[in-house]
C-alpha cells in the first residue's frame, strides 16, 4: 500500500506540473498578442505629443494676447475718464470764475435801470434853462457811464436792441404794433434793456416788435434793387446824350 500511495504522488506532482506549463504557456501566447494591442496605441501616443503640446502652446499664446488687450482697453478708458474728469473740472472752475457774480450782477441792474429813468425824467427844456438840474443831471449821466464801465470789467454788457432784428434768444416781446414803416420783425420800442454775462444771457430785453409792416429786405431783394437802379442810370445816361449832341 505505500508503494502505491508513493506512485501516486510522483503521478500528481507531474500532473500539477504539466497544468502549470500549459497555463504558462497560454500566458506566452496572450502576452504577444497585448503587445501587439497597446504598440499602435503607443506609437500614435507618441505622434500626437508633439502637437498636443503645440496646440497647448499656442492657447497659451491667445490667452496672454487677449489679457494683453483686455488690460490695454482698460488702461484706455481709465485714461479717457481721467482727461474727461480734468475738462470737467477746468470748466467748472471757468464758469466758477465767470459767473459767480451772476446774481450779484443781477442786483446791480435794478439801479441801471434807476439811473436812466431819472435821466428821462428829466425835462429837456429845464436841463437848458436851470444849472442847477443840469447839473444834477450831468452827474446822473456821470455815474451811469461808470455804472456801465464797472459792469463792462466783469463781462457784463447791455442789450439795446432798438432798430435791430428781433431775437427771441436775447429779446422779450411784450407787444406788436401794426402801425409803424418798419420791416416786419423789427424791435420798434426798448422798455427795459437787457445785459448779458460773457455768453451767458443775464437779462432779457423786453421789447415792441412791428408787425405787418413792410417785408425785411433780403438778399435777393437788394441784388435786384441793385439791377434795377444800374438799369435806370443807363438808361438816363443813353436819353441824356442825344440832347448834348442836339444841343
Amino acid at each position: 500500500m505505500q508503494d502505491e500511495t508513493e506512485r501516486a504522488e510522483p503521478e500528481t506532482d507531474a500532473a500539477q506540473a504539466a497544468e502549470q506549463s500549459e497555463a504558462g504557456g497560454e500566458d506566452r501566447a496572450a502576452a504577444p498578442d497585448d503587445a501587439e494591442r497597446e504598440g499602435p496605441a503607443a506609437e500614435a501616443e507618441d505622434a500626437d505629443g508633439p502637437e498636443a503640446a503645440e496646440a497647448e502652446e499656442f492657447a497659451e499664446d491667445d490667452e496672454a494676447e487677449s489679457s494683453d488687450a483686455a488690460l490695454k482697453e482698460q488702461l484706455l478708458r481709465a485714461l479717457a475718464d481721467a482727461e474727461n474728469a480734468r475738462r470737467r473740472a477746468k470748466k467748472d472752475v471757468e464758469d466758477a470764475r465767470n459767473y459767480a457774480i451772476s446774481r450779484f450782477a443781477q442786483d446791480l441792474l435794478g439801479v441801471a435801470d434807476n439811473l436812466g429813468r431819472a435821466l428821462e425824467n428829466i425835462p429837456a427844456d429845464k436841463r437848458e434853462s436851470d444849472d442847477a438840474v443840469k447839473a444834477i443831471a450831468e452827474g446822473i449821466e456821470m455815474t451811469a457811464r461808470e455804472f456801465e464801465t464797472a459792469l463792462g470789467r466783469h463781462g457784463i454788457t447791455r442789450i439795446d436792441p432798438l432798430g435791430e432784428k428781433f431775437d427771441y434768444n436775447l429779446h422779450q416781446a411784450l407787444f406788436e404794433t401794426a402801425e409803424t414803416d418798419q420791416p416786419d420783425g423789427t424791435v420798434v420800442q426798448v422798455f427795459q434793456t437787457g445785459y448779458r454775462i460773457g455768453d451767458r444771457l443775464l437779462r432779457e430785453a423786453m421789447v415792441g416788435v412791428a408787425k405787418g409792416g413792410t417785408q425785411p429786405a433780403t438778399d435777393d431783394d437788394t441784388d435786384t434793387g441793385a439791377e434795377a437802379e444800374a438799369e435806370a442810370e443807363t438808361g438816363s445816361d443813353g436819353a441824356d446824350a442825344p440832347a448834348d449832341e442836339t444841343s
